[in-house]
């Protein structure tokens, strides 16, 4: 079985140094657009080859929902496969030796994914029918004659795994997960499993078990506590591959030996290795790095040790990989900072890089819009800050820019060189983002890593202060026009900032956040049970002594000390962040006179899926900013 990836998305929500006194550019004439041609964007995501290697199976949402395409590799042509124009349906893979197709979708944003087999005829079955079931999907047999997956129908707390028969599509339990593990990876003779155990939001250990001996083994090092990730076995079972950061501040890719327990480094740099994985037939190697906000990707050819040497694409963030059965095609999604991913397609025999999409609306002009930077900044402590920097093309000396801090996800999540449509639509709209990766996040070394952990809303708060002077430093920003905007945890980050300093951002922009963590850490889902120990740890546990500092660090039970604008944006099907949260805070800032607009979608869960919604939620976004922010009279 080949890159049997189930580890459980367990965070709890979804360069160059800058020179201050470095002369501004000269202000751009650019043409201006709506925020519905920014949504005439397409994003498209996965691309599973077919048997014969002549077509790419992906998800889109051009209909303004995503539904499953097959793109013709030879000339690009794309046919739309799945209809539906209620719930968004993502592309897994076709089904060996068949004409079906398997996708994944849930109910309104729920987040409890069922697999579905697509048929030839056009109808579709659920293969995990079960009212509250959430399964994902781990692979195909080396024979091609099973589906893997995970399920948690047993018991809501906890994924076990298990196989169907292809064509007669039965569930048969092959691994009982009693100990609450995370199941990241098995060998192709179904023998071993790799578990997971976390720690902390930092820290985990990784165990193999033997089923035939009835056995587990720890892999981790007891005596270096760090992150461990399953990176798969090789196909004669001999070997198993992680990552880990245990013996230094970034996860380098390591080789365990089986039989003798050796463990040796394959692969380090000065970042951050986060996944790596082997081809059908060992021949590739494939390693993904996150440096310094940006993806880059190394493939190993495993006969020679070399590195394979194939086209970049100009200001390119690969951001995901597949090579086909036959290991003479890849194919790459692409992104740029100006545009949104696009699939490409590597030949390795004629180096021949193939293009088939074009995401970027056609009535937007690329040079309108604006290249990230990676810039760095001095926190209060004297703390390096990493930031990813967005300045509007007409900005100068002379026309001043308002600025918005950018919050990201997590906690521990991170900014990153990409395309995001709202914050390309700000910029031409003559606003700068600054995105700050405040200490906690990932990406920099597991030293800045926890740097937050058990002191939320405080010193992250204030590198984000300091992200806002750092703006004000640059004579091209007007420095009583700055705002901060986040989504999840970052709309955590804009509601402390608008509660707990009120004085330093004149609007917040609160999008999907946390406001209560008392609720938020109580209605945690069950199938994040694997997880929860390790939130208690980060951010404190409800349910102790930790109850009183998390109510001192939530913003709704601070809400009177609000004076500057908000906006709040929620779905109603949001299982990590409640409706009632920004219905309260909402509410509570009401009472103070200050102004707040709040935007709610009946059909979304925790962020965004469909365009109309996108379109709906951001156009208001800019028009609360140009009253409170652009349109600011000084006082």
């Amino acid at each position: 079985m080949k890159i049997t990836v189930l580890t459980l998305a367990l965070a709890i929500f979804l360069g160059l140094s800058c020179n201050t006194e470095k002369p501004a550019t000269a202000p751009k004439k650019i043409k201006q657009y709506s925020i519905e041609q920014f949504y005439k964007n397409t994003r498209i995501g996965g691309g599973a080859f077919s048997e014969d290697e002549t077509k790419l199976l992906v998800r889109s949402d051009e209909t303004g929902i995503f539904n499953v395409y097959e793109i013709n590799i030879a000339d690009g042509a794309k046919r739309q496969v799945t209809h539906s124009d209620e719930e968004s349906f993502f592309s897994i893979d076709y089904v060996p030796g068949t004409k079906q197709i398997l996708y994944f979708a849930d109910k309104g944003g729920n987040e409890i994914d069922h697999l579905y087999l697509l048929n030839e005829d056009g109808t579709s079955q659920d293969l995990t029918p079960g009212e509250k079931e959430k399964a994902n999907f781990g692979g195909w047999s080396e024979d091609k004659q099973y589906m893997y997956y995970s399920s948690n129908l047993r018991d809501p707390k906890f994924f076990d795994y298990y196989k169907m028969k292809i064509g007669e599509w039965k569930p048969a339990m092959i691994y009982q997960n009693n100990d609450g593990m995370n199941l990241s990876g098995m060998s192709n003779d179904e023998n071993f499993f790799a578990l997971q155990k976390t720690i902390t939001t930092s820290e985990n250990q990784l165990f193999l078990f033997d089923r035939k001996k009835d056995k587990r083994t720890e892999v981790s090092d007891p005596e270096a506590p760090g992150s461990y990730n399953a990176s798969g076995f090789s196909d004669d079972g001999k070997y198993f591959f992680y990552t880990s950061n245990a013996s230094g501040e970034f996860a380098s890719l390591m080789q365990y030996e089986i039989a003798t327990g050796k463990h040796s480094t394959l692969f380090e740099t000065n970042w951050d290795v986060m996944y790596s994985y082997v081809s059908e037939n060992e021949k590739y190697r494939v390693i993904g790095i996150n440096e310094d906000g940006k993806n880059t990707l190394v493939v190993k050819d495993n006969s020679t040790g070399k590195t394979v040497d194939f086209p970049q694409v100009p200001d390119g963030n690969v951001l995901a990989v597949n090579i086909s059965d036959s290991e003479k095609l890849m194919r790459l999604s692409v992104g740029t900072s100006r545009a949104p991913s696009n699939i490409y397609v590597y030949n390795f025999a004629t180096k021949e890089l193939k293009k088939l999409t074009e995401a970027l609306s056609p009535a937007i002009d690329p040079d309108d819009l604006v290249s990230a930077e990676v810039v760095r900044f001095k926190s209060f402590d004297g703390l390096e800050i990493p930031a990813i920097y967005y300045k509007p093309l007409t900005a100068s000396v002379d026309n001043k820019a308002p600025a918005l801090v950018w919050v990201h996800g997590g906690p521990g999540g991170q900014s990153r060189v990409g395309y995001f449509s709202l914050i390309q639509f700000l910029a031409n709209h003559g606003y700068a983002i600054l995105a700050v990766n405040n200490r906690g996040s990932s990406g920099y070394g597991k030293t800045f890593h926890k740097m937050d952990d058990l002191n939320h809303g405080d010193k992250d708060l204030k590198d984000c202060i300091w992200g806002k002077k750092w703006l004000q430093g640059q004579d091209y920003i007007d420095p009583e026009k700055i705002g901060i905007i986040g989504g999840s945890y970052g709309g955590y980050m804009t509601m402390a900032a608008m509660t707990f300093a009120p004085e330093e951002f004149e609007v917040g922009v609160n999008i999907f956040g946390v406001t209560n963590w008392l609720r938020t850490l109580k209605s945690i889902p069950p199938y994040w049970e694997s997880f929860r120990d390790a939130l208690y740890k980060e951010l404190g546990d409800p349910f102790s002594a930790d109850s009183a500092r998390l109510y001192n660090i939530s913003p709704l039970f601070h809400a009177d000390q609000v004076k500057n604008p908000v906006m709040v944006l929620q779905g109603a099907n949001d299982p990590r962040v409640l409706q009632a949260e920004s219905d309260e805070i909402v509410e509570a800032i009401k009472k103070n006179g200050v102004p707040v607009e709040y935007v709610l979608f009946p059909d979304e869960g925790h962020g965004f899926v469909k365009k109309e919604n996108e379109i709906n939620g951001y156009g208001k976004v800019l028009e609360f900013l140009d009253e409170h922010l652009k349109g600011k009279v000084a006082d």
